[in-house]
């Protein structure tokens, strides 16, 4: 039966959020499409109501498209929401209690998993002899960002690392002995740790991870995602989901490409995931498609591994970006030549000239390839996306200044007046994909939202400190960013991203004021997919 949601504010505007209105009215036929936006008098509504149709009261509440997460981890979110949180610590002795804690309140599990942790919260330092004598368990702590895990004895003896050698671009750091001493970085946690755990986890723990992930979504608002570092663990967990049941969700999957000895096994990586897009594309299997590739080019600032043109201030580091123009190139083609999308983490500025030279000389135009993160591009970089048509996908959770204390110290000031500049970005021509990066960060879009917007914490409300404002969007740019950018970004723009006739009937029921500095205050209340309640605060 057609529905007919009334009495709202339903969000229009175009594809950067520029001219934007809201309508009063929004019809959805049988099937779960918009049949018209408008107001109360249009013709088309009159004859639905003649005709007959079920009505919602939107009680005067702003009405958004359906969030899409341009960039998240889809198994890891699920899997975090179970883990120990060590987010609002800022020593190494809160990061024990902590641990303690949550060892004491979990005597049944067979490892004590956490997250949340930065590299700072420790002075840089992570030991095994820092928490060995917490629990006897394997303790596995994954960094904020997932470039690291910090290990104790007993998950480094499980995973056999004393005789492991580093993995292609990734380090097993090791104390004087050549000992494994806790820290797995880059490649190291990504092929090592990311692997075990999942071996271990039995696959309905992993199936209620899936589901759990999949709420936590719809709760906040969101009806479809980008998951960007899929692999053969999370793929088979996800197939299996989906064959016991209708996900409310829609999926475009980028699988991840790590780094190997030879450009042949680099190859044979990419052509796995040709060989799935044939099977899962938009025509086979539109909720759930392989798109593209992901291919991790740099760590981070806070962890001295982005790649950057001039050393690290602070230390005098230089970190060359993972991959090499010589190693990038053919990975590229090879996606490209095959129709897929290639997403290019890239945050240190060398990084992302060497990403944008890839893709300028191995990639096909109108592809629609993405740069991840973009964190401290320099101007001329930043004028290339839009000309090249590279989609900037951007996480503004990542630009909160709770976060970002150490990267005047680890950068200097000049380099930081380069950092997140998103409205740059949109004003060169690139098309802006707004994701969240969960579970290295929070996934609440609006919270995003409110970091793009004002440049303040969304995470300590009370700092009164704004991270570059002159590269802030506006708020209606900002959710455009969040809907249909991202699902331009993944050619999902056919039908989500928009209210507007003929694209699916995904909607965000949201209590708030349309005001940037207020939405910290914003709730979502209802989640519709397809013209279908998924979500209700019962508000």
């Amino acid at each position: 039966m057609a529905i007919l949601f009334h009495n709202g504010r339903f969000f229009q505007s175009g594809p950067g959020g520029e001219n934007h209105s809201f309508a009063d009215c929004l019809l959805v036929d049988g099937a779960g499409k918009i049949a018209h936006v408008g107001g109360a008098g249009d013709e088309q509504i009159k004859s639905a109501e003649e005709v007959g149709v079920l009505e919602h009261d939107m009680h005067g509440r702003i009405v958004l498209p359906g969030f899409i997460d341009g960039h998240m981890h889809l198994l890891m979110l699920g899997q975090s929401l179970q883990k120990a949180g060590l987010e609002a610590c800022k020593s190494l002795q809160d990061i024990r209690r902590t641990i303690k804690e949550f060892a004491a309140s979990h005597p049944s599990v067979a490892r004590i998993m956490c997250k949340g942790w930065m590299h700072s919260m420790t002075n840089g330092e992570a030991l095994a002899s820092m928490i060995d004598d917490l629990d006897p368990r394997p303790i596995f702590i994954d960094s904020k960002d997932l470039h690291s895990t910090w290990c104790n004895s007993a998950a480094l003896d499980e995973m056999g690392m004393q005789d492991k050698p580093d993995p292609e671009g990734g380090k097993i750091h090791r104390d004087e002995n050549g000992k494994a001493s806790g820290l797995l970085s880059e490649a190291a946690a990504v092929t090592i740790v990311w692997p075990h755990i999942a071996k271990v986890a039995p696959m309905e723990e992993k199936l209620a991870a899936l589901r759990g992930a999949v709420e936590a979504y719809n709760a906040s608002g969101y009806t479809g995602l980008v998951e960007m570092a899929m692999d053969e663990n999370g793929w088979e967990a996800l197939q299996m989901l989906r064959q016991k049941e209708v996900m409310p969700i829609r999926i475009a999957v980028h699988w991840l490409i790590t780094p190997r000895k030879t450009e042949t096994e680099n190859l044979a990586q990419v052509d796995r995931a040709i060989e799935l897009n044939r099977q899962f594309n938009a025509e086979t299997s539109p909720d759930c498609r392989i798109v593209g590739i992901k291919v991790i080019g740099d760590g981070i600032v806070d962890g001295c591994t982005a790649g950057l043109s001039e050393p690290y201030t602070s230390n005098g580091v230089s970190c060359e970006p993972i991959w090499s123009p010589t190693e990038l190139g053919p990975v590229v083609q090879r996606a490209d030549a095959a129709g897929l999308q290639c997403a290019l983490h890239a945050i240190g500025d060398k990084t992302i000239s060497i990403a944008i030279d890839a893709l300028e000389q191995n990639a096909t135009p109108g592809r629609r390839h993405r740069i991840e993160h973009l964190e401290l591009a320099s101007p001329e970089d930043a004028a290339r996306l839009g000309k090249l048509g590279i989609t900037a996908s951007i996480q503004p959770v990542h630009a909160d200044p709770a976060i970002l204390r150490v990267w005047p110290s680890l950068l200097g000031p000049s380099r930081c007046e380069r950092a997140f500049a998103y409205k740059e970005f949109a004003e060169g021509g690139a098309v802006l994909a707004l994701g969240s990066d969960a579970p290295t960060a929070p996934h609440a879009p609006l919270r995003n939202v409110y970091t793009a917007t004002t440049r303040r914490s969304a995470r300590e409300p009370q700092l009164t400190g704004r991270v570059n404002p002159h590269f802030a969007l506006e708020l209606a740019a900002a959710i455009a960013a969040g809907t249909d950018g991202s699902a331009y970004s993944c050619f999902a723009d056919r039908w989500a991203g928009k209210l507007e006739t003929g694209r699916m009937a995904d909607l965000a029921v949201v209590d708030m004021e349309w005001d940037a500095d207020r939405l910290l205050e914003a709730r979502v209340v209802q989640t519709w997919f397809m013209g279908k309640k998924v979500y209700d605060a019962g508000v």
